[in-house]
């Protein structure tokens, strides 16, 4: 492996407006012939990094060391927190083409875009052209407005607010923001940081083969096109801006239904304004008509949230403005299309004729966003780059491609993480060169090249303790196909990065082609790591055995595994297909609020059942001031609870024990591979039954016949079901309340596997009218659910009891209660 650096943005304006000191950043991509070559690069430069990351006196560098070419590469970045290796893979020999994504509003921030501004001289010129061609527009400096204090280290990084996530934060807007939410700068704002961005990811050599915008970013790309010049983009996104800020309020809904359902809800004046998935879009008109809708909506149970807007896009609403927006573009001068771009109006790759047709960009502004259609008819594109802030098309990508979804990289931070953009840059990059992708390093600027060690020398002085053997590299990427992700450390296990009963068995064929090995599905779980499967599959290979792992080397569920959940959550968990089970449950599909639940500000909340405390965190987040107490008998999940209530911050009295109808002990079965199936009553029939037809519910239709037939093998179900016991403390409810001094429960959720009765049984009669609102998971063995719901409606409740598609076939149920009528 031949050294050659490549340095990029070697100097900083040090006097730049908002700079806050120049902060070093090295990202090294890194290719070798030889997967041997390539580890002792990365190893070596990790080595050097961490030992010195800002060694060098420049603020950022890209180095490319071997030829571009090779036939192995990886990726370090180094920075403010040392070095992290961002991956390695072993390339197929052929380039990937990338497509630009360019967001709409509603994922921009103040401050959006500047660490680039500051680190990057191509980005900061960007935006200083941009903002004095608008100026005369405008009648103000767009940074201004951006980037509202240049004063050194401004920035702040943001707590993570799930809130306003979560569409419930009423705390009122900044000046600052208001100014930037006005259609009439936000719009011309993020076209800038936009435009920046793509002129940014073209001098590292990145070009988009195709692009797709979403609403205003269907404006970028027409730019980056040449349909539009720059001078004459600014001008029409500004003056479109003024004429739309100019017009009567609207309100915008995002709704869980398909087109065809959602069409004969709307009525007159709610018209379709985007179409984002196959059950996903959004609806837009007048306020009291959105509203009309809203309660409709709400009424029938469909999944819906506000989306936070001020005016009507993409509706009737923007009618009036037609014809001066078709007379505006009259003055422009439009060209064809130079790269082929995605039309919001027909879902399809933009012809000559409606680029250039200044009709077309009043009928743009009318007509709903067919981003949905727009993503299948990217075709080809290996590696889709979102190329705005936030991550929200990249999200919905990800759900609308699905399995053919590919590399999907987002290249700003979401506006509530505290990640440098340069870091969040870098590190897309990194991502894009490991999957693949088509890069003209020859556009990097080399005004100087710098030597530096090579690597398979300086990893003769590296420490590191793990050497990747060529059976762990290859075994990688059969892990990062099925779990869709090629950040995989060699000793985290496979459960705790997305895997879970169903792809181990798809893992376990795959291993078989691969290798020549029969792994069993025990042995999965028990070798579940990169590094110890790799190395189990090398012994049985040879022809050795395998020995029982030690205790507490293979997968337990009980490991202190990081995850951050799509909404930017971070939980320490036990295995993650559980974890976003119940996330998606609780935080996506929102299925309490759907069943009438709510959360007034300083309810009092108690989560019996809390598992890791996905639940208790929900509630926390949901209102203000919430206090929430939270019972969890198993000391696995009881150390997460612990864990993530502490690090969230919740006002929250946690309970070690049991919820039952007595004061006594009693033994508790816990499966830390199935920690929601852990019981005070095991049955193994029925649990075996359950997990059984809930994987026959999961399993996606089409799976070959051997992965069918490992999904039902009495192996898998045993392996599940292994348990661990534990002695836990009972106690009645109702002494909680007494010894707390609770007065009032505004909440209680009930998820205790079978043993709800005994929970409801133990709350005396007093404590029954401070109970504003109940839901449990309830087991319907000989008609209990309907027992249960006659009780709870003698106690003054409304009740709904319902069964999740999951649950089909097994006798699972929900129960949700609400005092009085709804």
């Amino acid at each position: 492996m031949s050294p050659n650096t490549i340095t990029a943005e070697e100097t900083h304006d040090r006097t730049a407006p908002l700079s806050a000191g120049p902060v070093l950043w090295h990202l090294a991509l890194v290719s070798g012939a030889s997967g041997t070559s390539l580890d002792a690069g990365l190893a070596g430069l990790k080595a050097r990094y961490t030992a010195s990351p800002a060694h060098e006196d420049v603020p950022v560098r890209i180095r490319t060391l071997g030829s571009t070419d090779g036939g192995h590469r990886g990726a370090v970045l180094a920075g403010e927190s040392g070095a992290t290796e961002l991956g390695a893979e072993a390339s197929a020999g052929t380039t990937a083409s990338v497509a630009f994504m360019f967001p709409g509003l509603g994922d921009h921030y103040l401050d959006m875009g500047r660490d680039l501004y500051r680190d990057f001289p191509v980005f900061r010129d960007a935006v200083d052209n941009c903002a004095d061609a608008l100026a005369p527009e405008l009648g103000l400096d767009i940074r201004e407005v951006v980037f509202p204090d240049p004063t050194p280290g401004a920035r702040t990084a943001p707590a993570v607010d799930l809130r306003r996530m979560l569409g419930r934060d009423t705390a009122p807007q900044s000046e600052d923001e208001r100014r930037l939410n006005a259609t009439r700068f936000a719009q011309p704002a993020l076209f800038v940081i936009e435009y920046a961005l793509a002129r940014l990811w073209e001098s590292w050599g990145a070009r988009p083969s195709i692009m797709i915008g979403y609403s205003l970013g269907e404006y970028v790309a027409a730019t980056l096109a040449g349909v539009l010049s720059l001078p004459d983009a600014l001008t029409l996104v500004a003056r479109r801006a003024a004429l739309i800020d100019a017009l009567p309020q609207g309100a915008m809904l995002a709704v869980m239904l398909p087109e065809e359902q959602i069409r004969p809800l709307l009525g007159a004046e709610v018209s379709l304004s985007a179409v984002n998935g196959p059950e996903f879009c959004v609806v837009a008109g007048p306020v009291p008509a959105v509203e009309a809708l809203e309660q409709g909506l709400t009424e029938q149970g469909v999944v819906h949230r506000r989306v936070q807007s001020t005016h009507a896009f993409h509706s009737s609403m923007m009618e009036p403005l037609t014809d001066e927006v078709t007379e505006l573009v009259r003055t422009l001068t439009l060209n064809v299309p130079r790269i082929p771009y995605i039309s919001n109006v027909t879902g399809r790759i933009i012809t000559d004729e409606e680029a250039t047709d200044p009709g077309y960009w009043a009928r743009h502004l009318v007509s709903p966003v067919r981003f949905a259609d727009g993503l299948n008819a990217l075709g080809a594109a290996d590696l889709l780059l979102e190329t705005g802030p936030g991550q929200t098309l990249s999200s919905m990508a990800t759900v609308a491609r699905g399995s053919a979804a590919g590399t999907i990289v987002a290249s700003m931070r979401h506006p509530l993480e505290s990640q440098s953009d340069s870091a969040v840059a870098l590190k897309a990059l990194g991502r894009l060169w490991l999957a693949g992708a088509d890069i003209d390093w020859a556009g990097f600027p080399a005004s100087e090249l710098d030597i530096v060690a090579d690597g398979a020398t300086t990893a003769a002085r590296d420490t590191e303790e793990h050497t990747t053997t060529a059976t762990e590299r290859e075994l990688h990427g059969l892990w990062a196909k099925l779990l869709k992700t090629d950040r995989l450390p060699h000793d985290v296990s496979f459960f705790e990065v997305g895997g879970n009963s169903l792809l181990a068995t798809r893992l376990i064929l795959r291993v078989k082609r691969a290798f020549g090995t029969d792994l069993s599905l025990r042995q999965v779980y028990e070798w579940a790591t990169l590094s110890r499967m790799a190395a189990a599959i090398d012994t049985l290979r040879a022809g050795g055995e395998l020995a029982r792992p030690e205790e507490g080397s293979s997968h337990t569920g009980n490991s202190l595994a990081r995850f951050t959940l799509p909404n930017g959550l971070t939980v320490s968990h036990q295995n993650e297909a559980e974890t976003r089970h119940f996330y998606e449950d609780i935080f996506d599909h929102r299925t309490y609020a759907k069943n009438g639940i709510s959360l007034p500000d300083g309810a009092t909340v108690v989560d019996v059942g809390g598992n890791i405390g996905l639940f208790t965190l929900f509630a926390h987040y949901e209102a203000k001031d919430v206090r929430v107490f939270t019972f969890e008998p198993a000391p696995p999940m009881f150390e997460l609870l612990s864990q993530n209530v502490a690090e969230h911050g919740v006002d929250a009295k946690l309970f070690n024990i049991g919820i039952s109808d007595t004061e006594a002990e009693a033994n508790f079965t816990f499966y830390p591979r199935s920690s929601g199936m852990s019981s005070f009553h095991p049955d193994e029939a029925e649990e075996k039954h359950n997990l059984r037809t809930i994987i026959a519910n999961q399993q996606k239709t089409g799976a070959d016949a051997e992965v069918a037939e490992l999904v039902s093998s009495d192996e898998l179900i045993d392996v599940r079901f292994e348990a661990i016991e534990f002695t836990a403390t009972l106690r009645p409810l109702s002494a909680v309340i007494r010894e707390q001094g609770i007065e009032r429960i505004d909440l209680i959720k009930i998820d205790v596997q079978k043993s709800e009765r005994q929970v409801i049984d133990g709350i005396a009669d007093e404590d029954w009218p401070k109970i504003q609102q109940m839901v449990l998971e309830a087991h319907d063995a000989d008609g209990e659910v309907g027992r249960l719901v006659e009780l709870l409606e003698n106690r003054g409740f409304t009740v709904r009891a319902e069964q999740d598609e999951l649950y089909v076939g097994t006798d699972i149920h929900n129960i949700y209660a609400v005092r009085g009528a709804r």
